[in-house]
């Protein structure tokens, strides 16, 4: 639309008292950049402008989350600091071919134990092809500002079909309780718009450095109370610390998500021992708790021995987009899943230190 078509275009809720001259513009901060776009004009209209789906993206005004139904009654002032964000890769509702019993989070239903991301991949098709290999129900996504579209004008979206998928919206990239709680509530918004179930959970992450990427464990609890008395379901990622994780739980969390090893590392559980204790102690009393291994799983080994240990699911991105062949890995991990969890189920071979022949020694034909 030109911008005389523009500014005769109907406007809808304006506020009262305000008048343009026509072809006059206002001054806003698009996404942290300062933009000049033709007035007067609605967060609607914006939207339109800015040729993006409402569906596709969650807008704040000067902080304060604008929903969707209030988008053509908002309109904008000369100085408005907006942020604009989608889905972005970041972290098949098809079975998995053993059928595994489905898994309860809160009040979702799933039927496959690999949570998958999105991020990291060559090309939005890859992405798309290895979601399908995985055989994944739920994908994970980073709420963002940035990156709307990819160079070709495609967004995540597009790719990833959210009447198909259950999407978990992460908070990665946040380092303080309030930041990752603006992402949450934005995430919630772009959800409902998209009638996705995934609108009312979350997968808090608060971090303590950019070096370690380990979780703030002040912050993570902090942010867990809050989003919890706002009616989310928090899937949590913690370290492996079996205190921290028995004080999430208490405080609401719908899930536990401890650390195998560091995020992207490629290292695996480093550390069952503690991983043993946090199922323990969170599923005494409560056997049906899910705790879901998240972070550093490199390949299918890991994946299996996560599930072994009694671990109700796996999340993993960067084992399979960096793969060397993410399409035969994405079939790996859906395989190594299953057969983790048959393996769980049916109960190991105790260790012993010595030999134990699995043939009898009776009735052997002797050399005399």
């Amino acid at each position: 639309m030109s911008r005389d078509a523009w500014a005769k275009a109907p406007v809808s809720g304006m506020t009262t008292g305000r008048s343009f001259a026509l072809g006059a513009t206002l001054e806003i901060m698009l996404n942290g950049q300062r933009r000049e776009v033709p007035a007067p004009m609605t967060v609607a209209q914006l939207l339109v402008h800015l040729q993006l789906k409402p569906e596709f993206v969650a807008v704040e005004v000067n902080r304060d989350l604008v929903g969707r139904a209030l988008h053509a009654e908002r309109s904008l002032a000369p100085g408005d600091v907006l942020e604009i964000v989608t889905l972005v890769g970041g972290g098949s509702s098809a079975a998995t071919s053993t059928d595994l019993p489905p898994l309860r989070i809160g009040t979702h239903t799933i039927s496959s134990r690999l949570f998958v991301g999105t991020g990291k991949y060559a090309t939005l098709e890859l992405m798309h092809d290895c979601l399908e290999a995985s055989g994944a129900d739920v994908v994970t996504v980073a709420v963002r500002r940035e990156r709307l579209f990819d160079r070709q004008g495609r967004n995540l979206l597009d790719y990833v079909d959210p009447r198909r998928y259950t999407i978990l919206p992460n908070t990665a990239g946040c380092f303080s309780a309030q930041e990752a709680l603006r992402t949450a509530r934005l995430g919630r918004e772009l959800l409902e718009g998209l009638a996705n179930p995934g609108a009312d959970w979350v997968k808090l992450e608060v971090l303590a450095d950019t070096r370690t990427l380990l979780p703030d464990p002040v912050a993570t609890l902090e942010a867990t109370r809050v989003l919890v008395d706002e009616g989310f379901q928090v899937l949590c990622y913690t370290s492996d610390d079996p205190i921290m994780a028995r004080r999430l739980k208490a405080a609401g969390a719908a899930s536990v998500m401890p650390a195998g090893s560091p995020i992207g590392s490629g290292q695996g559980v480093l550390n069952p021992n503690n991983i043993r204790i946090i199922l323990e102690d969170l599923k005494a009393g409560d056997p049906s708790y899910p705790v879901i291994v998240d972070a550093g799983v490199g390949t299918a080994s890991d994946v299996t021995i996560a599930m072994e240990l009694g671990c109700d699911g796996v999340l993993l991105n960067t084992g399979i987009a960096g793969a060397a062949d993410p399409l035969r890995m994405a079939h790996a991990m859906r395989l190594a899943i299953e057969a983790g969890w048959l393996a769980a189920s049916a109960g190991r071979i105790s260790r012993k230190l010595y030999a134990t022949a699995s043939s009898p020694t009776q009735g052997m034909v002797s050399g005399n």
